[in-house]
């Protein structure tokens, strides 16, 4: 796989290359990878995974049009032709008013921070297929559990490398590591499946394959039996599983390039409450070992911490140089590769009542686990999706929940 150094020297010579083929402006992208896999069935090993691979994409301006080529080849006399075919398609494309590089006054200059995500650790297909065994077995170790779909353990580094024509090169290694279980309890109509998970930078820092086993069989036979419920409107709470879902949705609403085309429900909140009064949630790219943890977005600009919403109230869209324009703003540093915007290590900060005690205050409600389906409308904010979990009554949970809808407006 390509070193770090090797990835940002590709980059740049592409960018040179397209330059002398005419292009105004240039930037170029190199990301390599390799991973292994393993995966296990009821005490068997059923596929072990290998793949690596190296990728280059280079974007090219003429005045304001622009395009787009990818490949896997990186020879001189390659790079040559790339860079006269992504030169000629631009001259061919219209014209985009808001393309561009990235303001070069922005862009990130010195030392990258550290923040720690690449691990040393040589991690061999027999440790995974161990690792794997392990989860599966306790896993299938829970009593009520009837059969498998199995257990897989991966390992995966990365490169990734960003080279401008207007004077920014960088680049970063990463490493991922991942195990989990999947298994079914209960037998005929009464089946029930439960999974679980667990993934970090480093592998020692991995959740215990016997943890992650037991949560899995454990998940699978608390839903035996699910009832259904009357319809009605009542309080929700949803598990830390499937909450960030709802994140996630948030976070696409106040994407630039939504707001610019007036498609977003929040596209006139700004500065306005968008949650209740308790609420912050953070972006931050410089967690040290975070999943999504990075030195620079998309364009090279720097990234740092930041509040999305803050006591309840939106503070900033997420914009790349060309949303920013649209939106006459500056960019936010939270361009993603290939366009658009992209955010990293997102989460709410903690509020001051425990689980438990928001439970008891319900007196019949809903704890969601599960959703299903994508029935979300992000212009106007009309929410609907299956889901699954457990009847709350009196402050405690009663009984596993199925084949229920949440219905509502974001």
């Amino acid at each position: 796989m390509l070193s770090v150094s090797e990835a940002v020297v590709i980059a740049q010579a592409a960018v040179d290359r397209a330059r002398a083929a005419g292009a105004d402006a240039v930037d170029a992208s190199v990301s390599a990878d390799q991973s292994t896999g393993v995966g296990v069935r009821l005490g068997h090993l059923e596929e072990i995974d290998r793949s690596e691979g190296e990728s280059l994409a280079l974007r090219a301006f003429v005045g304001r049009r622009v395009a787009s080529v990818t490949s896997s080849r990186f020879a001189p006399a390659d790079l040559d032709r790339l860079a006269e075919r992504v030169v000629a398609m631009a001259r061919a494309a219209p014209e985009d008013p808001y393309a561009g590089l990235a303001p070069e006054h922005r862009l990130m200059h010195g030392t990258a921070p550290d923040l720690d995500l690449h691990d040393d650790a040589a991690v061999e297909p027999d440790r995974l297929r161990d690792l794997a065994m392990a989860c599966e077995d306790a896993a299938r170790g829970v009593e009520g559990i009837t059969n498998s779909d199995g257990a897989g353990a991966s390992a995966r580094a990365a490169v990734s490398a960003l080279a401008t024509s207007h004077g920014f090169a960088g680049g970063y290694a990463t490493t991922s590591y991942s195990l989990s279980a999947s298994v079914i309890a209960g037998t005929g109509e009464r089946m029930q499946g439960g999974d679980a998970s667990h993934s970090a930078r480093y592998f020692a820092q991995l959740e215990a394959a016997e943890e992650i086993g037991r949560r899995a069989g454990e998940r699978a036979v608390e839903r035996l039996d699910p009832v259904q419920v009357e319809s009605g409107t009542m309080p929700i709470i949803f598990d830390r599983r499937v909450s960030a879902s709802l994140i996630g949705h948030f976070t696409a609403a106040i994407a630039g390039g939504a707001v610019a085309r007036g498609t977003s429900f929040l596209k006139d909140r700004l500065g306005k409450p968008v949650f209740a009064e308790g609420v912050t949630i953070t972006d931050d790219p410089h967690r040290p070992r975070g999943l999504r943890s990075r030195p620079f977005d998309g364009e090279g600009l720097p990234v740092s911490p930041v509040d999305l919403v803050e006591h309840g109230v939106l503070q900033t869209w997420l914009l790349d140089s060309a949303a920013a324009r649209q939106l006459h703003l500056e960019p936010t540093g939270h361009a993603a590769r290939g366009g658009g915007t992209a955010t990293t290590n997102v989460h709410m900060a903690a509020g001051n009542v425990p689980f438990e005690t928001l439970l008891g205050e319900v007196t019949r409600g809903i704890y969601v686990t599960e959703l299903i389906g994508q029935g979300v409308n992000g212009v106007t904010g009309d929410y609907s999706r299956g889901a699954a979990g457990f009847l709350i009554e009196n402050g405690e949970l009663v009984r596993p929940v199925a084949g229920i809808t949440i219905a509502g407006n974001l």
